[in-house]
């Protein structure tokens, strides 16, 4: 299981990872953690909002289906979403191949940046993803 140590991670395996923004700031990256994607299998379809919507932290925001199941990807931080990563929707693979990288889903403007730090370091995620 690969582990980005510069994200956060919700128990529900979804990451979010800080990264600057275009106008300053920070955006959070939003994805599902390599421990998640495993799991599902390969990815054949993912659903995303369109940027301009408002997410309350832990409300569903999309969903990925695998050849195994379907599941609901939960926000990890609230914020408005700025962008959302159409290539995963002519290639939904790219979230098995690089799931930190080009598999990531979408970018959020965090609203709170306090919840980004109450989110799950590392160390703890790999416990925590450890015991399923």
């Amino acid at each position: 299981m690969k582990i980005d140590t510069n994200a956060r991670y919700q128990a529900s395996h979804e990451y979010a990872r800080k990264e600057a923004a275009a106008s300053g700031g920070f955006e959070i990256v939003v994805g599902i953690s390599d421990h998640a994607q495993e799991s599902l299998g390969d990815i054949v379809f993912v659903e995303l909002p369109a940027a301009g919507k408002v997410l309350k932290k832990g409300e569903a925001f999309g969903v990925v289906e695998s050849v195994k199941a379907a599941s609901d990807l939960y926000a990890p931080v609230s914020g408005k979403v700025v962008a959302a990563n159409e290539a995963l929707s002519g290639d939904p693979s790219l979230v098995n191949k690089d799931c930190y990288g080009s598999g990531w889903m979408i970018r959020v403007a965090p609203t709170d940046p306090a919840e980004w730090n109450a989110l799950l370091d590392a160390a703890a995620y790999e416990k925590e993803a450890g015991k399923e």
